[in-house]
């Protein structure tokens, strides 16, 4: 039986009188890749922000493994098993590659190389994060969201801004977590990637959740091509 890791139910986020997130539900089980579509500021971000901690909901529940985590600080959600990305990349600048992965690592760093390793960036882990191009600075960020050895992993916009073969290059590496059963829950705006990588797809508009399903079923669903596809989208 497939357990779910992630439950959110009925998740509403307030800033005064706008509602960013209203009343939304959503489920990860065990092994998802799980991809969370929709406009700006749809609430997809909001979303992440309350999983892992940064921000409280209003009202309604988020449970992980069976346990209430609304109340719990960042730090104490990552200890627990969630660990996540940026959409803008937050590195120590004067550390290397390296050193970057080992302060989520624990300071272990034969477990550091291996996650740099995995996102393919032996060749530079003693350069400064600070001499890093986009797209390695993001695969930095998902080297420490894995140096965590998280149970769930939150991969926020990860090919914004990256050029095409860039995003090939990142689709390839979320196929390879796939496929050794990561639960993963990915917000994105890049359509090929999304449909291409996730086993299912949540949408979000104006805070509530108007749809999921299999990537096939949302690319012709008639809510998600109006609110955001704007077309019907070929897989």
């Amino acid at each position: 039986m497939v357990e779910s890791l992630l439950e959110c139910r009925a998740v509403t986020k307030s800033f005064g009188k706008l509602v960013a997130l209203n009343h939304v539900d959503l489920t990860v089980n065990e092994g998802d890749m799980l991809g969370l579509i929709g406009p700006n500021g749809s609430g997809k971000t909001t979303l992440i922000n309350c999983i892992s901690g940064f921000y409280k909901p209003t009202s309604g529940s988020i449970t992980f493994m069976g346990k209430n985590i609304v109340k719990s600080k960042p730090y104490s959600i990552c200890k627990t098993g969630i660990a996540r990305t940026f959409q803008v990349p937050r590195p120590f600048l004067r550390l290397t590659v390296l050193e970057n992965v080992m302060v989520s690592a624990g300071g272990d760093r034969d477990f550091a190389l291996k996650c740099i390793e995995r996102v393919g960036l032996s060749e530079i882990k003693d350069v400064q994060a600070k001499n890093l191009t986009f797209h390695q600075l993001r695969l930095m960020e998902i080297a420490r969201g894995l140096a965590s050895k998280p149970k769930l992993l939150l991969l926020d916009e990860v090919m914004s801004g990256l050029n095409p073969v860039e995003i090939e290059e990142s689709i390839k590496l979320l196929e390879e977590f796939r496929e050794t059963g990561m639960t993963i829950l990915w917000v994105e705006h890049v359509m090929r990637a999304i449909m291409k990588a996730a086993d299912r797809i949540a949408v979000l508009q104006e805070g509530k959740k108007i749809a999921e399903g299999k990537p096939k079923e949302i690319a012709n669903d008639e809510k998600v091509i109006a609110a955001y596809l704007g077309e019907r989208y070929t897989l």
